[in-house]
């Protein structure tokens, strides 16, 4: 069944919701045109890639997806799941060649505001093609209508992505990297600039809350996809930009909005001080205690995909199996509704915080959710929601 497409924020009922799919995962190559690579190291690169996703690996992850998507059904809602495709073979543009990565996290690259999605034009070469593996399930939508919107695929012909740091490893240590260490065993989190010449974000950038949207400046969105996003969802909605929150990646590990005045803040990033001010009249729950990452994720990473990352870098390659998210994809939770919340069964200190202020939490099982770099929200994409656009901050 294809209801259709409704979905205005981050908390009304589930109706519908797309949830994603670990099925032929593999590392990413990424290499630029105007650099010759050797075709033994071509052939050597393809089956380090293999080694990295060993299938015991994503059988785990498919069954933890699958478990995800029992839980919605069991809750009322009506599961969608992509078919996926050949991710290891290689594409080109005119400036580089890559391969894709996987189809798990259903909502970075896509936003649904009202009657739309907005397929967002990554900084990844090898997200070039990721959403294609979603078009079945948005054809099938596509028959009911929807207004269905794709951001201009950027050339990627130059160096988008830019340092953060001179020296990455002996970096002058913040609070939060100092936390990130602790729980880590001591790893550091990648953080790099995007820069401006082209639009260049992804979609969960973005947190939705009616008329309102707030877009997150960091490692994965610039400005420029700030301004754009406002050009195509015109006047009846404002996009408002923060930059100082998170230096890295997504705003969905950082500020969970709950329901109409309440929303779940990561105070290892938030506080008071550089809090968006469009929460100024909002109740504000602070949290950060999230349990450590797995002992078997960072046994994987080290022993795994670590090492063939740094083997794939000197055989030309680019591949971003060497990053892991970070400890706080923890409280990457989503709203079933504006009572039920379903979180990481690692996050006892969150669950019985929730708990506390009357909401129900449904433990979901994601074993491998920092290596795959998404949690629950992640995951899924909700595409029906019982909900109308609103103004919730006049």
């Amino acid at each position: 069944m294809f209801e259709k497409i409704n979905s205005h924020n981050e908390w009304d009922k589930i109706k519908e919701i797309i949830v994603g799919t670990g099925k032929n995962t593999t590392a990413t190559l990424t290499w630029k045109r105007d650099k010759k690579v050797d075709e033994k190291n071509l052939e050597q690169a393809i089956k380090l890639a293999k080694e990295a996703c060993p299938q015991w690996l994503y059988d785990e992850i498919e069954e933890d997806l699958d478990g995800l998507a029992k839980t919605l059904q069991d809750l009322g809602a009506i599961v969608h799941r992509p078919k996926a495709y050949d991710l290891s073979k290689i594409y080109s543009s005119p400036f580089w060649y890559s391969n894709s990565n996987n189809l798990y996290n259903a909502r970075d690259l896509n936003l649904v505001v009202g009657n739309s999605v907005i397929e967002s034009p990554s900084y990844y070469a090898s997200r070039y093609y990721e959403n294609t593996g979603f078009y079945e399930i948005f054809y099938k939508y596509f028959k009911k209508g929807f207004k269905w919107i794709a951001g201009p695929k950027p050339m990627l012909n130059y160096e988008a992505v830019l340092p953060y740091f001179k020296d990455h490893d002996n970096r002058e240590l913040t609070s939060e990297d100092i936390k990130h260490k602790n729980l880590t065993e001591g790893r550091l989190e990648k953080l790099h600039k995007l820069d401006e010449k082209e639009i260049l974000f992804e979609a969960a950038n973005t947190l939705r809350l009616g008329k309102d949207l707030l877009y997150l400046v960091s490692s994965s969105g610039n400005y420029l996809g700030a301004k754009w996003l406002q050009s195509v969802l015109g006047d009846e909605y404002k996009v408002h930009v923060t930059n100082d929150i998170y230096r890295s990646s997504h705003i969905d590990s950082t500020l969970m909005a709950l329901k109409p005045g309440e929303i779940l803040m990561n105070s290892a990033r938030v506080t008071e001080k550089n809090c968006p001010s469009l929460f100024k009249n909002w109740d504000k729950i602070y949290f950060e205690e999230v349990a450590p990452t797995s002992e078997i994720e960072l046994k994987i990473q080290k022993e795994i995909r670590d090492p063939i990352a740094k083997k794939l870098k000197e055989l030309g390659f680019i591949s971003n199996i060497d990053d892991m998210s970070s400890p706080w994809v923890g409280m990457n939770l989503l709203s079933f509704d504006q009572e039920t919340v379903l979180v990481d069964e690692r996050q006892l200190k969150l669950i019985k915080l929730l708990e506390s202020k009357k909401y129900k939490v449904v433990p979901i099982k994601l074993r491998h959710m920092y290596t795959q770099g998404g949690g629950i929200h992640c995951a899924t994409l909700d595409t029906v929601r019982e909900s109308k656009l609103e103004d919730y901050f006049s």
